[in-house]
């Protein structure tokens, strides 16, 4: 599908995306950007459907030709205080309010926008479909992708450089071997599970 600009959007149009909703850990990033129509750059596309090299150079290039970016996120804290939509909408508010040129509309991936004065328009499958959402996904993406890759270094034995947090059967497997950690997300079910088997097993026969 060929992504699209509205000539009815104004000039500083921002396209916001987060990456890391599903993950049984780490933080949930996120990633507004303001393209420059005077600098295009080719080949932007969700950043699932481009391989890991192709979004390296694009990070790169989204980074040197917009005209503002902001990358953002919400903590494994808030994540299991306010729970995953809303962490992901305060992360998503961080980015576009650290643009550092302001946004005359804003385009947020998804049906839910986060509560701000921004004009705004929530874009089922934005990714997609349009360009500044599209780069967004990207600076997202291969941010928290290499998080999850220098975290593998500091919890060895989970594989987070390869599954990057999402619930495989060798992530939980793993879990089950070596026990939660702290960046992973109490509040999700499968680590829940996990920590209530724990407790179980320590608690003194009555």
């Amino acid at each position: 599908m060929d992504l699209f600009a509205d000539d009815d959007w104004p000039a500083l149009t921002a396209g916001v995306d987060e990456v890391g909703r599903g993950p049984l850990c780490g933080d949930v990033v996120t990633a507004a950007v303001i393209l420059d129509p005077k600098r295009p750059i080719e080949g932007l596309n969700d950043s699932k459907k481009l391989t890991e090299k192709r979004r390296d150079a694009l990070f790169d290039l989204i980074r040197e030709r917009a005209l503002s970016f902001c990358i953002a996120r919400a903590s494994v804290q808030e994540i299991d205080q306010l729970n995953i939509l809303q962490a992901s909408l305060l992360a998503m508010k961080r980015a576009v309010e650290g643009l550092p040129i302001q946004p005359e509309l804003v385009l947020v991936d998804g049906n839910r926008l986060p509560r701000w004065d921004y004009r705004s328009e929530a874009v089922v499958k934005g990714d997609s479909r349009v360009e500044a959402i599209a780069a967004a996904s990207i600076l997202a993406k291969v941010t928290r992708d290499r998080e999850m890759k220098a975290l593998d270094t500091q919890y060895p034995g989970y594989g987070l450089a390869g599954h990057k947090g999402y619930p495989t059967a060798a992530h939980l497997d793993a879990l089950k071997r070596l026990g939660v950690t702290a960046i992973h997300r109490r509040s999700y079910a499968p680590v829940q599970a996990l920590l209530a088997e724990a407790a179980a097993k320590i608690q003194p026969d009555k």
